[in-house]
């Protein structure tokens, strides 16, 4: 009864004191902590501050990602799909007895000693990488201590299995995977993914994902952001062996937008089979009815003679739209004879001006002029601070809405949340930057009340948006498939043809 009483005139009290705050709103808020204290009501409640820099952009975006005028209604994906084997890299080569030496990247692994040497070069700078591992049995040594390892999980894997994953959550949209599924996958993957029976196989194909946090450390070694090194010995998407099941089902399908991926899994497989692919590839791209746009997403590489391969050899001109990240960027423009080549690295967060030269270069380079038929007319940059957005005018609708979407949904699937939790996100993106370096650029200062800045350049538009960085991501693998799809998904090309 005692119990009852008390809580009853704490009740009264803070009706009280309601009726204080109602009648004098004008009453000093010391003077108001002072009698909540005095009420014995535990400590005043703190007044609310203003909304933070992350809330406001977050809310911004929300206001900004608006459905296009006509969506996609059948996407068509392929050609390279596995289980990706996810655990932490720091352990598995703990478990594996091997001990941080020095680092050292390697274009191809043929040994423990190599994926040492180049998780290690690659984890100190907190980049991303993949790697094709030649040695077929200590590859498979190593891929069974990952698999038992503790903690290690399986989740879908390859750039166009993880796209197709990601449009298939809206029902509304058709999917087709066409890659190599084996079992595994096949239970994996979301029921809207119609995978034709010509890429069922029985033995799935596994790509080892090391990840590491912000901040871990390894012997000498110490990563500066969240990421992961990726390795294989991958024969089936080495070869692309679904590219003519991919093509084969297109006729069948009808889609309105194709997505290509898994070039890059040719490194490491000769010059000769990269070139009869490619070439392959370029064919099979001609066929698709005009008016149908095809997405390229790449991929890490380090073979510069296939990356010169896939730029000049008609591939770039094939496609309608690119997606890469920073290493990606960097990479094409050093084999390509592109902007900046002399870069031999990023310097923390990449600059804004060099990568936009990069973009305005690629669009203008291998993009349609009065004396080039080429298709490409949009790129989808992003990195981890941020994201640019590139178009030839007249050619695209929706991209501010795309470039936010593909922001937002970095910061949700980093943090395995939603919707963007203000309190797990931090903006690291600049403040402010230059638009160029090759020519009188502007500055641009970032408001994250208006997080999309805009600017145009010889017919050439750029939207750029800051990223909610999750301060202590959940997973990373995926991110740029899932930005890709995302963008892709709230886009609209004009010349698309079956649009609802």
């Amino acid at each position: 009864m005692a119990l009852w009483r008390g809580s009853a005139c704490a009740g009264v009290l803070a009706l009280a004191l309601g009726c204080v705050l109602l009648l004098e709103p004008e009453l000093p808020g010391s003077a108001l902590r002072s009698l909540w204290t005095s009420l014995r009501l535990g400590p005043a409640p703190a007044p609310p501050g203003p909304p933070s820099p992350e809330s406001r952009l977050a809310a911004a975006w929300d206001a900004l990602i608006v459905q296009p005028a006509r969506r996609w209604r059948r996407v068509a994906v392929g050609v390279n799909a596995c289980v990706d084997v996810v655990l932490s890299g720091v352990k598995l080569l703990q478990a594996l007895g091997l001990r941080p030496g020095r680092g050292r990247d390697h274009a191809v692994l043929h040994s423990r000693k190599d994926l040492e040497e180049a998780f290690a070069h690659f984890m100190a700078q907190g980049a991303a990488a993949e790697r094709f591992f030649s040695d077929r049995e200590a590859f498979h040594a190593v891929a069974q201590a990952a698999s038992e390892s503790p903690g290690a999980q399986h989740y879908v894997g390859g750039n166009a299995a993880l796209i197709g994953q990601k449009f298939a959550a809206n029902t509304d949209l058709q999917v087709l995977l066409c890659g190599p599924v084996g079992p595994k996958l096949h239970e994996l993957l979301d029921d809207n993914v119609f995978v034709p029976p010509e890429s069922l196989q029985e033995v799935d194909e596994f790509h080892l994902i090391l990840e590491y946090q912000a901040g871990e450390e390894w012997g000498p070694f110490k990563a500066p952001h969240a990421s992961r090194f990726i390795f294989s010995h991958d024969l089936s998407n080495g070869a692309m062996n679904a590219l003519e099941a991919f093509v084969s089902s297109l006729e069948e399908f009808r889609p309105d937008l194709v997505v290509l991926s898994g070039l890059h899994m040719l490194a490491g497989r000769g010059e000769e089979l990269q070139r009869k692919r490619l070439l392959e590839v370029v064919n099979a791209l001609s066929d698709i009815p005009a008016g149908i746009p095809v997405h390229l997403e790449l991929a890490s590489m380090t073979d510069r003679e296939l990356m010169r391969s896939v730029v000049h050899q008609q591939v770039f001109p094939a496609v309608s739209s690119l997606g890469l990240n920073e290493q990606e960027l960097l990479f094409l423009s050093q084999a390509a004879s592109g902007p900046h080549a002399g870069l031999s690295s990023w310097d923390g967060v990449p600059d804004v001006a060099v990568v936009s030269d990069i973009l305005f270069w690629i669009l203008k380079e291998h993009g349609p002029s009065g004396s080039r038929a080429s298709d490409l007319t949009r790129v989808h940059f992003h990195t981890l601070a941020y994201h640019i957005l590139a178009t030839v005018d007249g050619h695209w609708a929706n991209q501010l809405a795309a470039v936010a979407a593909g922001a937002r949904v970095a910061g949700t699937q980093a943090c395995a949340t939603q919707a963007i939790d203000a309190s797990r996100v931090t903006l690291r993106a600049p403040r402010e930057f230059m638009t160029s370096h090759s020519e009188a650029g502007t500055r641009v200062v970032v408001d994250p009340n208006k997080p999309v800045q805009q600017w145009r350049r010889d017919g050439v538009s750029f939207h750029f948006t800051p990223v909610l960085v999750c301060k202590d991501p959940v997973r990373t693998v995926g991110l740029g498939d899932a930005i890709s799809a995302e963008g892709l998904f709230y886009s609209e090309a004009h010349s698309a043809a079956g649009l609802e």
